[in-house]
């Protein structure tokens, strides 16, 4: 993947981040920045209601990414995630 001005830096991702109205924290800036660089993704979790899908889609938007959103649940496991699935 090319480099991305939105990704910059930090400071380049806390600010696309407040144009489309997400508060981003210094830590959030540094965990997308350092998953960028690395190319690797980054594992969110937490209970309901901490921003956890508002944040993935707020990185999606600001990327014009697509994002598929994937509910976990107990008893869900990597077959059932990635192959049984019904996307309707």
């Amino acid at each position: 993947m090319e480099d991305r001005s939105e990704l910059a830096s930090t400071e380049a991702i806390e600010h696309g981040f407040a144009s489309l109205g997400y508060i981003c924290s210094p830590r959030i800036a540094t965990a997308v920045f350092l998953a960028a660089r690395l190319k690797k993704p980054i594992l969110v979790e937490g209970p309901p209601g901490v921003g956890k899908t508002e944040l993935a889609k707020t990185a999606a938007s600001l990327l014009a990414m697509p994002l598929v959103r994937l509910q976990c649940y107990e008893g869900l496991d990597e077959a059932k995630a990635l192959y049984e699935l019904k996307y309707g």
